[in-house]
């Protein structure tokens, strides 16, 4: 089980390090908060919440495959909020 705590931990690591790229973002132009970035801030946890429940799912059948794309998700959800951000 020791793949699953680190999946949690990555997938919280990786939402953290792009919230906290939106914040960072936030000080250095606006000094506050805009519609865009809380929208931005506002999908990363939405992303986190869906990756954690599909983490905790039961009854799965092929445990290895299901958390390779849940590898897979993270990535390419991580890579759109980045694009996001750089869109800003």
């Amino acid at each position: 089980m020791a793949s699953v705590k680190n999946l949690k931990k990555n997938i919280n690591y990786v939402i953290g390090q792009i919230i906290e790229a939106v914040y960072l973002y936030e000080m250095t132009s606006t000094g506050k908060p805009t519609d865009e970035t809380n929208a931005v801030i506002e999908e990363a946890f939405v992303i986190f919440d869906n990756l954690i429940v599909k983490v905790n799912e039961k009854n799965i059948e092929n445990k290895k495959a299901h958390f390779k794309q849940i590898n897979v998700e993270l990535e390419n959800a991580a890579n759109q909020l980045v694009n996001k951000i750089n869109a800003l």
